[in-house]
């Protein structure tokens, strides 16, 4: 396994892949690597002959400075967490002057309104800072693949949005949500949560699957009502947002449409901790 911290050195070792006519799949992460990313990474050894996993916080996509702080990292333990996997992964770990070129800026974008709502109402900028990196990375690794988790599903659809409005050519795959046994997301910020909250966050999973068996049986002010009612008996649980949406232009639903797909998003905060989640309703 090989670790890169500078482009420069990265993109030796891109040119001679692309010298050789071989495929790179990108494995986008911020660290604190879990078995979730562990899903995308095992998909992308599948699919092509090079996987680079990135390992970078992106300063951008924080829009709340005391939430960057303490964002999880120990490059080390991810190192050693991919090791097992395969030796054939290649790891770029940049510093941020490296990305941004000593120019942290911000660039602008059209999601057409895939951001108005969810992640893009509550983190005001966040989806720009996105889009800002995985575009930049996309200019350093030139990928054939770039692999994101459902989890992050109003991320994934703006991603894919945005290689199609961009002509950027590199294929986004989306993976499924990696769950504990007791339905919790796979997150990195799972660390941070303590034995007792841990055990009430795996509420958020109880909730969204009681909204998925009951969808077609319940109309939407009766699940409304019923995830208001459930979030006001937890009182350590702060509940964000709960939104139910169209699974393609994420606009929240006033009413369920025969034949429309649809996810329920959430957004809580325990203990401190900022939580989300999705599920497929139907």
């Amino acid at each position: 396994m090989t670790l890169f911290k500078e482009k420069s050195d990265l993109n030796k070792k891109i040119g001679y892949i692309k010298e050789k006519n071989l495929t790179i799949g990108l494995v986008p992460t911020m660290g604190a690597l879990h078995k979730g990313h562990l899903s995308l990474v095992e998909r992308s050894l599948l699919e092509n002959d090079f996987t680079i996993v990135s390992i970078f916080i992106n300063p951008t996509q924080f829009n709340d400075k005391e939430d960057l702080a303490n964002y999880p990292k120990n490059l080390t333990k991810d190192y050693d967490f991919l090791k097992v996997i395969s030796d054939d992964i290649i790891i770029f770990a940049p510093e941020i002057s490296d990305v941004y070129d000593k120019n942290i800026s911000v660039k602008k974008f059209d999601f057409q309104g895939l951001d108005r709502f969810m992640e893009g109402k509550y983190r005001k900028g966040h989806f720009e800072g996105v889009a800002t990196v995985v575009s930049r990375l996309f200019e350093i690794v030139k990928p054939n693949k770039a692999y994101f988790g459902e989890k992050d599903y109003q991320q994934l659809k703006i991603i894919q949005q945005l290689v199609v409005q961009y002509r950027i050519p590199v294929n986004i795959i989306g993976c499924k949500i990696i769950r504990e046994d007791d339905g919790l997301a796979l997150s990195s910020r799972n660390s941070k949560l303590g034995s007792h909250s841990r055990n009430i966050a795996s509420k958020i999973f109880e909730l969204l699957n009681y909204c998925r068996v009951h969808f077609d049986s319940m109309n939407l002010d009766e699940i409304i009502n019923h995830v208001n009612i459930f979030f006001e008996k937890i009182s350590e649980i702060e509940l964000e947002y709960f939104i139910i949406a169209d699974s393609e232009t994420l606009i929240p639903a006033k009413e369920i449409i025969k034949d429309k797909q649809y996810r329920a998003f959430v957004a809580v905060r325990l203990h401190g901790v900022r939580l989300i989640d999705n599920i497929e309703l139907n």
